[in-house]
């Protein structure tokens, strides 16, 4: 037989694009279109529906930057339609390339019901099926005129990013307005040669079945007369039954479909929008899920859910019955699709804790998974707090996007530092967009790493973030995969569902222990500077409001701020969402975010004072209140005294420039230049700076990524680097402990402080940059005498170690990398941290020099400011001010000590008596992150704490009150039924903790 394939194939395409889809609307008559503007930020659907709209034409312009247009249509069914099936076709001006990055509406009837949402690949509504002819058509249209930031040429500098700078200058052209005929039995053919076609193009060519698709095909298209394709529709469908019943065979891949919108909660919008694109996707999907009964859709971020029961009440009601009906599912029990790396460990438990208790609290669901597909990497604490929340399973997939390494798994166990093991799947569809697509279907099959062992994967399916979730579309095409001979199967079921036949089927998977590390993305770990030191900042501050609020409450009858703590909480927790905390969003977002951080702390600021004058009372006496969890200055952790401060600190001249600082521990020369040459441990006789290098030594990179300006930094940055030695000013300060040096570079001003306090083993470093470059990456350097093949790296509930070393390509890909409050490199019996109080990225190398001693210099970078122009043109310009500690002689301990001091400042107060913790452990390597009151009001006090040194400890907490009794809980304060009962005595609990355990306790007051 001659080779027509090609003939056939493009015979296809043409007569699909240009007859048969056009025929899916044979008829329209055009609608009569009003429209009124909204003169400022969005308003009540009650007003919007009651405006007086004046005529707009299709082709008119509409639509200033982030406004809203009130669209009114209407028209009337002609009679010669009745008996047939209506709909209005709602072209606000849309391009079917973008959805979900440019305009959307949302479609109401003249009550203010909500009808469905309107999106580039969905613009349909329902009139009638079928209609009697005749019947009257209006409908108002809630229309949001988002500029498109991330355009064709993506990356370009932009100020539609902010409603501020954005101008006036009409976004969209109005297109189609009208009603018109929908032909099902076009629609459908539409359907089958779709999937026939995509199915056939991932078929080999010498595959029998490829064959009979295409004669299939060919038979199909004879039949279809061009020019009367929808009375000849039906013969044409007739021609495909056979190979579209062919069942797939018993070895197929099998894939759950899960209806899903990946809908950022900010990102090239403001939070305001996203509250409309929820009400906007589940208006949709709880209209498709009353068409297609087959259908399951899973939404997550319970703020989402959250704002559609504040904002959309009558949107609500149907997305409560249809939870109700099994069928839209609260999916991934967390507050938002946080970043992972950067929240603190507190933080991160909340996200769960808060994210969970709202499923439960509103429909009594359990979330046993984690639902984390877009999040830039996951930190290695994330499997012990997702059990300790109570859940077992992880679905994340941005892995796919690394660089340079293909990850080896798509169904495995993940360890995380304290040997928790989560159940964890990466959809090998390679995207949470999945359109059902032959090409996507046929790539997980493909890509799918764990054949011969599972066969099952699950494809998040649906247009996220504008684009309206799941389309009906995509429905038919999984209807005829669920069983086609040639392709995966496909099923529609729940993360659940999926997560019980993936684990039965794989109960001894692979193993992945440690982070997982995303190869991309990584300068989001210090992009907007502002941004993440607001979060580091009210992290903490939460921590002592809580602190301060239960002792006071304990101690006092202080009333405990319940309602106040949990709002805040959400606040911050909506921040660390994974394109808000990272960077990555538009101005706007960025500029709401730093006025979010300053009323936080406001607030907290007067939780925490009113607490601790209630503890303290009126008096004469100078205290100092102590957050951290470690005693400093004799003052204890969780507890006010007076401190108690010894030794004294030199300030003298060094020969040939600059000055040294000693206090008897550390000797710290910084010369002329303001660097720091000697950093001398006197007790250990051991230098800290590398020989003939200096610290404190500011580095100055030119920054353009291939891509993804505020995401990505790419390794060829280090290929040009300045260091900045040039030095306006250097003085000795007036406190006779402390040198300040000031220096300038390009269009910017860097003030520092360094300065050593008397009886401390640290150098701290106070840095304010006045910031004004332009596609720059500024770093803060620290080479230091350290022979150390690996460094700890804090993160969630304890640390984690990373090579110093490239052996492979996984270490080299490491070449920015997320800490919290500490690294910490050490040889046997030595060690050095760097701390921090808001920075994230960092980096770490090694070289052996080739003179004198030949021993290894390892230098940490600290990255303190980037200047992106992509999709903030004016990100991070300003004053930003830093704080960062040399810890010589440190010992990890000593580096989480120290992370926790430079992040908790202490607090004074006046009063008449000093204050007891109300919790107390004798164990320094034992961290309470958490002293507060039980979340149900009951007045329980629970305590969460970890091992922080990476060994096993015994310790004896001690309540500060009369203990009725004790019980270990999960993270929402929940009994846990499968381990022992606390050791008590009394006050006292005996513990005994495994590396980097996590435990959190309830006790009831006597």
């Amino acid at each position: 037989m001659h080779d027509d394939r090609n003939l056939v194939e493009a015979r296809l395409k043409r007569v699909l694009e240009e007859r048969i889809r056009p025929a899916i609307y044979p008829e329209s008559v055009p609608l009569d279109v009003a429209v009124w503007h909204a003169p400022g930020e969005p308003v009540p659907v009650a007003e919007g529906l009651a405006a007086e709209p004046e005529p707009i034409a299709v082709g008119a312009r509409w639509g200033a930057p982030w406004g809203t247009s009130w669209f009114r249509v209407t028209g009337t069914v002609p009679e010669a339609w009745a008996g047939r099936t209506v709909e209005a076709i709602l072209d606000l001006g849309f391009d079917e390339n973008m959805p979900g990055f440019q305009c959307e509406g949302l479609v109401y009837r003249p009550d203010g019901t909500p009808v469905k949402g309107l999106n580039p690949r969905n613009q349909w509504v329902r009139v009638g099926a079928p209609v009697e002819g005749g019947e009257e058509v209006r409908l108002h249209v809630e229309a949001a005129s988002n500029p498109v930031i991330l355009d064709y040429h993506p990356f370009l500098p932009t100020r539609l990013g902010d409603k501020e700078t954005a101008g006036s200058e009409p976004q969209y052209t109005l297109a189609r307005m009208d009603l018109a005929v929908f032909d099902e039995v076009v629609w459908q053919l539409v359907i089958d040669l779709e999937v026939l076609g995509e199915l056939m193009a991932e078929l080999p060519v010498e595959s029998a079945r490829r064959w009979d698709i295409l004669r299939a095909v060919e038979k199909a298209l004879d039949a279809v007369d061009l020019q009367d394709v929808n009375a000849t529709a039906a013969q044409a469908r007739a021609r495909l039954e056979t190979v579209l019943s062919e069942p797939a065979v018993p070895s197929a891949h099998r894939i759950s479909a899960v209806g899903h919108a990946h809908i950022d909660s900010a990102w090239l919008w403001p939070l305001r929008e996203t509250v409309r694109k929820v009400a906007r996707t589940t208006s949709n999907m709880t209209a498709l899920l009353e068409d297609e009964p087959e259908f399951v859709f899973a939404m997550s971020q319970a703020q989402q859910w959250a704002w559609v029961k504040e904002h959309r009440p009558e949107v609500w009601a149907r997305v409560k019955k249809a939870v109700a009906d099994g069928r839209f599912v609260p999916a991934g029990g967390m507050w938002v699709e946080s970043d992972t790396n950067m929240p603190g460990s507190e933080a991160m438990a909340r996200q769960f804790v808060h994210g969970k208790r709202f499923f439960l609290d509103e429909f009594g669901v359990e979330n046993d998974e984690a639902w984390l597909p877009d999040t830039f990497g996951f930190a290695a604490g994330l499997p012990q707090i997702i059990k300790a929340a109570g859940s077992k399973w992880l679905l994340t997939q941005k892995i796919s996007w690394s660089q340079t390494n293909k990850f080896p798994h798509h169904t495995f166990r993940w360890e995380g530092i304290d040997g928790t093991r989560i159940f964890t799947h990466f959809p090998p569809v390679d995207t949470y967009n999945c359109s059902m697509k032959g090409s996507e279907i046929a790539h997980a099959a493909r890509n799918f790493k764990d054949k011969g062992a599972a066969r099952h994967s699950l494809a998040p399916t649906g247009w996220g973030d504008g684009g309206g979730g799941t389309t009906r579309e995509m429905v038919a095409k999984a209807a005829r995969l669920r069983d086609l001979e040639g392709s995966a199967t496909v099923v529609w079921e729940t993360p659940q569902e999926f997560f019980e036949k993936a684990e039965a089927e794989y109960p001894e998977p692979p193993v992945w222990v440690g982070e997982l590390y995303l190869e991309l993305h990584r300068a989001t770990l210090t992009s907007q500077a502002r941004t993440k030191q607001g979060n580091r900042r009210s992290e903490h501050l939460l921590r002592e409001a809580e602190l301060w609020a239960a002792t006071a409450a304990v101690r006092t009858g202080f009333a405990y701020p319940y309602e106040q703590v949990d709002r805040i909480w959400k606040t911050v927790l909506l921040h660390q969402f994974h394109d808000i905390l990272p960077g990555s969003s538009i101005a706007w977002v960025h500029r709401e975010a730093r006025r979010t951080y300053e009323r936080v702390a406001e607030e907290l600021g007067a939780v925490i004072d009113a607490a601790q004058h209630a503890l303290a009372g009126e008096g004469p006496i100078p205290l100092v209140f102590n957050a951290a969890p470690h005693t400093r200055e004799g003052v204890p952790a969780g507890g006010a005294s007076t401190p108690a401060v010894e030794g004294r600190t030199t300030l003298a001249d060094r020969p040939g420039g600059g000055h040294i600082l000693d206090n008897g521990l550390l000797r710290v020369e910084i010369d002329a230049d303001g660097l720091v040459v000697s950093a001398y441990d006197i007790e250990a006789d051991r230098e800290t700076i590398a020989p003939g290098r200096a610290a404190n030594l500011l580095q100055l990179h030119p920054d353009l990524p291939n891509m993804w300006d505020a995401w990505d930094v790419d390794e060829f940055y280090r290929n040009t680097v300045t260091d900045l030695t040039d030095v306006d000013e250097i003085a000795a300060g007036d406190d006779g402990a402390s040198v300040r040096v000031v220096r300038s570079f390009g269009s910017s001003r860097v003030t520092q402080r360094l300065s050593l306090a008397p009886g401390e083993r640290r150098l701290l470093l106070d840095t304010e940059v006045d910031w004004h470059e332009t596609e720059k990456f500024l770093k803060l350097a620290f080479p230091l005498d350290v022979h150390a093949e690996r460094y700890a790296s804090e993160t969630q509930f304890g640390h984690f170690h990373r090579p110093t070393h490239t052996n492979t390509s996984w270490e080299a890909a490491k070449f920015e990398a997320c800490n919290h409050r500490f690294v910490h490199l050490e040889e046997p019996g030595w060690g050095v941290a760097i701390v921090n109080d808001s920075t994230y990225g960092h980096d770490v190398t090694r070289t052996v020099r080739t003179e004198g001693d030949r021993g290894t210099t390892t230098t940490v970078r600290v990255s303190l400011l980037r200047a992106p122009r992509f999709p903030d043109p004016e990100t991070d310009q300003g004053v930003h001010r830093f704080r960062h500690a040399l810890v010589p002689g440190a010992s990890v301990g000593d580096a989480v000590r120290e992370g926790w001091r430079i992040n908790v400042p202490e607090r004074r107060v006046t009063g008449a008596r000093e204050v007891a913790p109300l919790v107390s452990v004798d164990a320094d390597a034992v961290v309470v992150t958490a002293v507060k009151l039980a979340d149900d009001g009951s007045g329980d006090v629970v305590v969460r704490f970890h091992e922080a040194h990476g060994g096993r400890t015994r310790a004896t907490l001690t309540a500060g009150f009369e203990v009725g009794g004790v019980t270990a809980t999960d993270l929402l304060e929940r009994p846990l039924t499968d381990v022992p009962a606390p050791e008590r005595d009394g006050n006292r609990v005996s513990l005994r903790l495994r590396p980097f355990e996590l435990v959190t306790l309830r006790f009831t007051r006597a």
